[in-house]
């Protein structure tokens, strides 16, 4: 299945049905007045989270959701039937913009979290509402009104705890599979990882995370280079960066250049918790992966956990730090006892 990580795509709710206009004429009531019914309210286009999928590409496809409009009123003051709103599936973690203006009109993230994109128009009034002791025969009806329409721009955001950045080929994808079931593709050339991946690592029998994978970042990422940085916004809901560089390819340089592009894409994302899986060390000497190690801490004054995650050394404290770290977080985020 192909990622599809944004949309663009046209709502409109159905409009009310309008009022109706309508006498009784029934035998043995000659006088059985005005009688006309109100109109059925349209159908709302309404968002609900998915939790089984994991990407766009229905919407490529339909990329014009109307809902049914409400049926009008009929005579004897009855009721038009209201128009069926249109659910509309999305996977977990979709922002839903106004194309116009910019603005979130939704922000879906747990499973079963539903929001009206698109409000329907109200049924139109009967005359049998307009009746009065000196106008007895009413003709007067009002029109349902139209229900919203607009375009608007679907984004999805990866729901990860933790995110995997770094130059292309430093690891990643190469990591996210040997902590998790994710099976990304591995390849020994530079951006063999075209979309992003997720997958759940156990820290132990009780504990776990989510952690993505974004594809890799050169200099001027920012400036439309490689693969860019519209991959970057799938960091946005993680609440720590796992920096992942190549041990023999300068790795001071490499965090260099990849925390300047991040920093080019969101400032807010520099100021997350932060620590560094030092990769490929199976290619170096012990002494050398130490020294490594030892400058880059002092440099950057971040944790580092020298790994091979080809070799799968050295995992077990990445893994225990990075769910250390994000326990700290989530304690810290929350609210405090009454």
């Amino acid at each position: 299945m192909r990622f599809i990580d944004e949309a663009r795509v046209y709502v409109h709710a159905g409009k009310g049905g309008d009022g109706a206009i309508a006498f009784l004429r029934e035998k043995y009531r000659p006088f059985g007045g005005p009688a006309g019914g109100d109109g059925g309210r349209g159908g709302n286009v309404i968002f609900e989270v998915d939790e089984g999928l994991s990407t766009l590409l229905d919407f490529k496809y339909q990329p014009r959701l109307i809902a049914r409009d409400g049926q009008p009123g009929r005579g004897k003051q009855q009721y038009g039937r209201a128009g069926d709103d249109l659910t509309v599936r999305v996977p977990p973690g979709t922002v839903v913009l106004d194309d116009e203006t910019g603005e979130v009109l939704a922000d879906l993230v747990m499973p079963g979290e539903r929001a009206v994109i698109a409000k329907a128009g109200e049924g139109g009034r009967g005359n049998m509402h307009f009746a009065t002791p000196t106008r007895r025969s009413p003709r007067i009806a009002t029109p349902g009104t139209p229900g919203e329409q607009r375009w608007v721009r679907l984004e999805l955001r990866l729901v990860a705890e933790a995110g995997l950045v770094g130059l292309p080929n430093a690891g990643k994808s190469t990591l996210l599979a040997a902590l998790s079931a994710a099976r990304p593709k591995i390849a020994p050339y530079p951006f063999t990882t075209l979309t992003p991946n997720i997958g759940r690592v156990f820290a132990s029998e009780e504990e776990s995370f989510t952690i993505a994978d974004i594809p890799g970042l050169i200099e001027g990422a920012h400036l439309g280079h490689g693969l860019g940085i519209r991959f970057l916004r799938h960091l946005s809901r993680t609440r720590l960066l796992v920096y992942v560089l190549d041990a023999s390819a300068e790795p001071e340089k490499g965090f260099a250049t990849v925390r300047g592009e991040i920093g080019s894409f969101d400032a807010a994302l520099l100021e997350r918790p932060a620590l560094i899986a030092l990769n490929k060390i199976d290619l170096m000497s012990s002494e050398i992966v130490r020294e490594t190690a030892c400058e880059l801490e002092r440099a950057l004054k971040l944790r580092v956990f020298p790994i091979s995650a080809a070799k799968r050394i050295g995992l077990a404290p990445l893994v225990a730090q990075i769910a250390q770290m994000l326990n700290e977080i989530h304690q810290a985020a929350a609210p405090c006892p009454n």
